[in-house]
């Protein structure tokens, strides 16, 4: 797995680098920077020290576990699911939003369209009512509406004509015979 020329030295300034590379020179900051090239006891203790940060990490990463468990066991037991969690989330995030300054200039906005609409929608009905009405009252709507008439009494003259027994024959009514053979059929 490591190239014939891989440095593993882990405190290489060269680590991991194809063995081609390796003759390439590493820039140092100078030591007045505060870091320069380590004493053999600083380096160990540098690395004391990281060993117990790292221990440090991995206390708090168990820790971590361990109390976010017992987090959902303590939900658990109260009945809090996770689908109770996320509704209380949205509920608590739509509250939210409706008191945001944004979603009041809307509402007040759509409020305020919403009745112009319905004074304009008020208006056209109250204009189409006059109009119709004006129809209402012409000479042509009212000679219609007697042509209608006169139709609707000759219909129902020949309808209430039928019921008092009184039949005038048409191609389409059925004779005697057939009243007669319909009246005893079997079913």
């Amino acid at each position: 797995m490591d190239a014939p020329n891989q440095d593993i030295n882990l405190n290489s300034p060269n680590k991991g680098l194809p063995g081609n590379m390796t003759d390439v020179p590493v820039n140092t900051p100078a030591s007045g920077d505060g870091v320069g090239v380590l004493s053999e006891a600083e380096t160990e203790e540098l690395r004391s020290e990281l060993a117990k940060v790292e221990d440090e990490i991995a206390t708090l990463r168990q820790v971590l576990v361990a109390k976010e468990k017992h987090a959902s066991d303590i939900k658990r037991k109260l009945g809090l699911t996770p689908f109770t969690e996320l509704k209380q989330n949205l509920s608590k995030s739509w509250q939210d939003v409706q008191a945001s300054n944004a979603y009041k200039k809307t509402q007040a906005t759509l409020s305020t369209a919403g009745s112009k609409t319905s004074s304009a929608i008020s208006s056209v009905g109250s204009a189409l009512s006059k109009t119709l009405g004006e129809i209402k009252e012409s000479p042509t709507f009212k000679s219609f509406e007697e042509s209608v008439g006169n139709l609707k009494a000759k219909v129902i003259g020949n309808e209430s004509n039928n019921k008092d027994g009184y039949h005038t024959p048409t191609a389409s009514s059925p004779t005697t015979e057939e009243k007669l053979s319909q009246d005893n059929a079997p079913f």
